[in-house]
């Protein structure tokens, strides 16, 4: 899939919405989606036509259903680090984002979905969505996500999650302080261009600064997580259980479906 089909850009009055546009396999990110959203956040940043961005996923099912399974199935411990360095780049390029973002959370979003939504500067959600790092249940350590988590929620909440890989609704997000502003459906979007142009109408050197701020005083941390994900998923990626977890599911989601003889 080429960058200009993995993205979709509109301009409302001045606020760019950029929707991840795989909405077949729940905007999960693979290699051109991973390449296209770093470029482009860097070039509407850059824009000055462009005061402010929402970041959102096309379809209604996801925001982002995280790491495309067909990509990472693929991945062994000679091509892990690059993959997870780009990752990890891609992830950078929100956190640099100078100008107001507001991730309009209008499905699910997990794993790396969850992760860039963490890594905006607010989100909106509806009450039934789901959310949350399931990593551990594809045999991968939850690294990343839980510490980012941890600039959000306590130790034993981030510690509950990132083990068990249970999902939350967007109602409980919303209570545990992960979701800023919990609204229906159909409000999504609309609701963060508000919040997005908000933002963007406050003086411009004081909120740029502000979250300059921000991201000095969480840089080292990110980087040390960032290095220690490699690490630890290498070991992961040496048991095979990443692989074999991924090659089942990918197996089961192929399989032809059997015709029902109640129905012949």
């Amino acid at each position: 899939m080429q960058h200009s089909e993995c993205l979709r850009i509109d301009m409302q009055d001045g606020t760019a919405v950029l929707r991840l546009n795989r909405p077949a396999v729940m905007n999960a990110v693979d290699a051109g989606l991973r390449a296209a959203l770093r470029e482009q956040l860097y070039a509407l940043d850059a824009d000055p036509g462009v005061q402010a961005i929402v970041l959102t996923g096309s379809g209604e099912r996801a925001f982002c259903g995280g790491q495309d399974l067909d990509e990472s199935a693929a991945i062994d411990t000679g091509t892990l680090a690059g993959w997870l360095n780009r990752q990890h780049a891609m992830y950078q390029a929100v956190r640099d984002v100078s100008k107001p973002i507001v991730a309009a959370l209008n499905g699910t979003a997990v794993g790396a979905g969850f992760q860039i939504a963490l890594m905006c500067d607010l989100r909106v959600a509806h009450p039934t969505l789901r959310m949350g790092q399931p990593e551990v249940k594809a045999g991968l350590a939850s690294i990343v996500g839980s510490y980012l988590m941890s600039l959000q929620i306590g130790h034993s909440l981030n510690q509950q999650l990132s083990l068990t890989g249970e999902l939350i609704t967007g109602e409980r997000a919303h209570a545990l302080g992960l979701v800023n502003d919990l609204v229906a459906p159909e409000q999504v979007l609309p609701r963060a261009l508000e919040r997005a142009r908000a933002l963007a109408a406050l003086p411009g050197a004081a909120l740029r600064t502000t979250k300059q701020r921000f991201r000095e005083r969480t840089q080292a941390g990110f980087d040390e997580a960032c290095s220690a994900g490699i690490r630890y998923q290498l070991e992961c990626y040496s048991t095979g259980e990443p692989q074999r977890v991924m090659r089942e599911f990918l197996a089961k989601r192929d399989a032809p479906r059997t015709s029902d003889p109640r129905k012949d």
